[in-house]
């Protein structure tokens, strides 16, 4: 070795012992946090959102803003281990994609609560089996995921946060060949993200839906092939390392800027982080110019709609729940004076939750 790699590493040893030291220290500072806290609530998701924002601002490079966020999320979420291991519950099997926004949202310190539907996701939160919950709530080329509009409308779950995840999907398999590929299973959505890509490098498969994309990346696992029949997974790499396969394929997804929005779902209300967001569920009588009505008070108190979205409200025909995003929090003065407004002019309003907005 040579003296001026010596040095490196040896200020790298160096380096590494101080950061050891510091981690420690802040993790003692949470930990007597934790004991003064009064309402025994351990993940603070405003705290967090502005910690990285601050990190991220004052970051100054060679690591980018996501990297800076990743090491300071798994900071974050060891300290606050110490206090609880907290459940969080999502949809499985392990390796989808709600899987990883998990990770991305609570580290490697939490204990997973495998659900085989996003209505066992809500049950394990309402019958307080786990602490927290991630669903999925659209995807930026396939649009709203309705059974959780749905199921939030008739839930105590409160949204405590947002996941954006980009989803760049694989072809798994245990062939090796990608020209011998005869059947692709995977989610009807990641079937839809790859049509054009299915088209052009196997057009002549068949394709075939299942329940989640790790499901199919499993039935790859335990698929004994006959001769003759060749099948691939569309499913994510973390899915292809936990079922041993090969990656056909990488980022074959049509759209490269593909990405999901997942919620965080507590039982607690969070505060203002500085930069929130917060979601409403709305209904109306079903009658000319009920639309306008709803949507004046957000214009004229200033409050900007980021997402507007219609479901039908199971309760009488044509008649609709409207899924309204605001910028700001609840408490907030123009947020308050809008929806009080709101609140007269519709037939039911439901505060779905205050968050803040999603750190890349």
């Amino acid at each position: 070795m040579s003296d001026s790699l010596k040095q490196f590493r040896d200020k790298i040893d160096q380096i590494d012992s101080e950061i050891l030291s510091l981690v420690n220290e802040r993790a003692k500072l949470a930990r007597e946090i934790g004991h003064a806290k009064e309402d025994g609530v351990i993940y603070r998701p405003e705290r967090e959102a502005q910690v990285l924002r601050r990190m991220q601002t004052e970051n100054q490079g060679p690591l980018s803003s996501e990297a800076v966020s990743n090491v300071f999320r798994a900071v974050m979420a060891n300290c606050r281990a110490l206090e609880k291991e907290l459940s969080i519950a999502f949809l499985g099997p392990l390796g989808t994609y709600s899987e990883e926004a998990a990770l991305k949202q609570f580290g490697l310190g939490r204990n997973a609560v495998v659900c085989g539907t996003i209505d066992e996701v809500f049950r394990h939160l309402e019958s307080d089996s786990a602490d927290y919950a991630i669903v999925p709530v659209e995807n930026s080329t396939e649009g709203a995921v309705g059974l959780t509009l749905d199921l939030l409308l008739g839930s105590n779950a409160k949204i405590c946060g947002e996941v954006t995840l980009p989803i760049h999907h694989c072809l798994l398999s245990k062939q090796t060949d990608i020209s011998e590929i005869s059947h692709v299973f995977s989610h009807g959505q990641s079937l839809a993200q790859c049509h054009e890509w299915l088209n052009r490098t196997l057009p002549h498969v068949e394709r075939e839906a299942v329940t989640s994309n790790a499901y199919a990346a499993q039935m790859m696992h335990d698929l004994v092939s006959s001769e003759g029949t060749f099948a691939a997974a569309i499913a994510s790499k973390r899915a292809a390392e936990l079922f041993d396969l090969n990656v056909l394929a990488e980022n074959i997804e049509d759209d490269p800027k593909n990405t999901t929005r997942f919620l965080v779902l507590g039982k607690h209300d969070v505060a203002a982080s500085g930069q929130d967001k917060t979601s409403l569920a709305v209904s109306t009588k079903n009658k000319p110019g009920a639309m306008v009505d709803l949507l004046e008070p957000l214009s004229r108190h200033g409050v900007s709609m980021t997402k507007l979205e219609s479901r039908p409200s199971k309760e009488g025909l044509w008649d609709y729940v409207f899924y309204i995003d605001i910028e700001g929090h609840q408490t907030d003065a123009s947020v308050q004076a809008a929806l009080a407004e709101l609140d007269a002019r519709a037939s039911v309003v439901k505060v779905l939750g205050s968050y803040p907005v999603a750190v890349v």
